[in-house]
């Protein structure tokens, strides 16, 4: 397929103008979505004629799953609440292993506009869209702009590609000019190589795509990715970037330059040690502090876990505590700002150490002990009420000062929209607690208000107003939120 003509950086410039070009331009969004991250070859088999090569006991080999596997499972991620699903690359990947592993991934490419045998066909990618879109559900496709596979075709077939070893070594930047993990480096700056990767996002965006997710922007010369963005942007497509280890100051460069969001990979971290560690609530805090630097704050990925990093319930040695602590997380998760990313198997508190531990295959329903189901109970009541609420889902977020004697084990956020407020208190004390607070240290104004039920259900945790003070009883290591008078 032909590329449409390239639009011109001055046009990506007129769109990020300000707020008089964002009034006239409908920006690509996805705030008060929720997003599923499905990884198909781990997640479910749906065709067994497509399993050459399979071994479910190593895994660093295909174990099968396939989009007639994810189509089939449609409903139990709607189900869950989701109504995005974000799929790692199912291009045409490379015929052999690489370092013992296959590429049952996706990230190495052979051929960027067919789908891979193992995981099906054309077709049923088309088909899944289809089934996906009936059920207003929107796709996320992963996107690969910085390499192909080690084995690739390409590599021997068309040398001029990719960047020479000569540029590497002359390169003042390393993390552009050379290649990612010995990766066949793509130069974007070869007319060739920009037509096929303008031309890759126009064959899958017509084949119903909505967002893609760009896969190791750091990696990509910003030129490119700019003019990139600016078509996108001009078709109506939303973009994350994978900017690994990125904080609020690079997620805000990079809003600016054009995509609409970026992993929020410091807030991460920061949950992962206050509520799977129980360090104290001030590392959040630190973060959350820092959301007025982000031109559009609702658009911000949040995640606690993905496919590069140990699963969230590893923090924990115990599979009871890590249990808990992922509830908590999910929960504190619903209550924030920004469009939130849950990967398979997060909801039931699955296990994994690094790569490839945390990609092990998906469990279903009849698999799950007890301990899996209230995690998964609890996702989908948080996700729910998210949903349900438009402060939560859509509102603005203003992060509560916190007296020194509690702020170590007490997180409150005020979320506001269209004349609702919902109260969002984390709680990082090992045991149930009431805090009691003066209305006025916290900026607060409301009149009484009697005893109130969290909006999560099944949910141990109370609030009320009386004679100038907020009272709030939750259990420990959780997240509540309270609609507020």
């Amino acid at each position: 397929m032909r590329a449409s003509p390239l639009l011109s950086l001055t046009v990506l410039t007129a769109l990020l103008a300000g707020p008089a070009a964002s009034a006239q331009t409908a920006l690509p969004s996805f705030e008060g979505q929720v997003i599923y991250q499905v990884m198909p070859d781990r997640f479910f088999d749906g065709d067994a004629a497509n399993n050459a090569g399979v071994d479910r006991g190593n895994l660093r080999a295909w174990h099968g799953g396939d989009l007639p596997g994810l189509t089939q499972k449609l409903p139990y991620i709607t189900d869950l609440g989701a109504t995005a699903v974000w799929l790692t690359p199912v291009y045409r990947q490379q015929a052999g292993n690489s370092f013992d592993t296959s590429a049952y991934h996706g990230y190495w490419p052979e051929d960027f506009r067919d789908v891979d045998p193992h995981f099906g066909t054309l077709a049923q990618f088309d088909a899944f869209v289809k089934a996906a879109q009936a059920a207003n559900v929107r796709v996320v496709l992963d996107q690969v702009v910085n390499h192909y596979g080690y084995g690739a075709t390409a590599v021997t077939a068309q040398r001029d590609w990719f960047t020479p070893q000569a540029q590497c070594d002359a390169s003042q930047n390393k993390d552009v000019d050379c290649p990612l993990s010995g990766l066949p480096d793509l130069n974007q700056g070869n007319p060739q190589v920009r037509e096929l990767l303008l031309g890759n996002a126009d064959f899958w965006r017509a084949r119903g795509v909505s967002a893609f997710r760009y896969d190791a922007i750091r990696h990509v010369p910003q030129a490119f990715l700019k003019d990139l963005l600016a078509r996108d942007r001009a078709a109506g497509t939303w973009t994350l970037g994978e900017w690994y280890d990125a904080d609020t100051g690079t997620v805000a460069e990079w809003q600016k330059a054009g995509f609409d969001s970026l992993f929020l990979f410091s807030l991460q971290k920061a949950m992962k040690a206050s509520l799977m560690s129980g360090q104290s609530l001030t590392q959040v805090r630190g973060v959350l502090e820092r959301q007025d630097e982000l031109p559009r704050p609702g658009e911000v990925t949040l995640f606690l876990d993905n496919h590069d990093i140990p699963r969230f319930a590893q923090g924990s040695l115990f599979a009871d505590e890590g249990q808990l602590n992922t509830r908590y997380g999910l929960r504190a998760l619903m209550t924030l700002k920004g469009v939130p990313v849950l990967y398979q198997g997060i909801e039931i508190a699955q296990r994994g150490g690094p790569d490839p531990d945390n990609r092990q295959d998906m469990r279903f329903e009849a698999q799950w002990t007890p301990g899996e189901k209230a995690v998964h109970a609890a996702a989908r009541s948080a996700i729910a009420a998210r949903k349900a609420s438009p402060a939560l889902s859509l509102g603005a977020q203003t992060l509560l000062p916190m007296p020194p004697a509690v702020q170590d084990d007490l997180l409150l956020l005020l979320r506001e929209q269209g004349g609702q407020r919902v109260l969002a208190a984390w709680s990082g004390a090992r045991q149930r607690r009431t805090y009691s607070l003066p209305l006025n240290k916290l900026g607060l104004s409301s009149g009484g208000q009697d005893l109130t039920k969290s909006l999560f259900a099944d949910q141990n945790a109370g609030l009320s107003v009386k004679g100038g003070y907020l009272h709030v009883s939750i259990d420990g290591r959780d997240a509540a939120a309270f609609p507020l008078k």
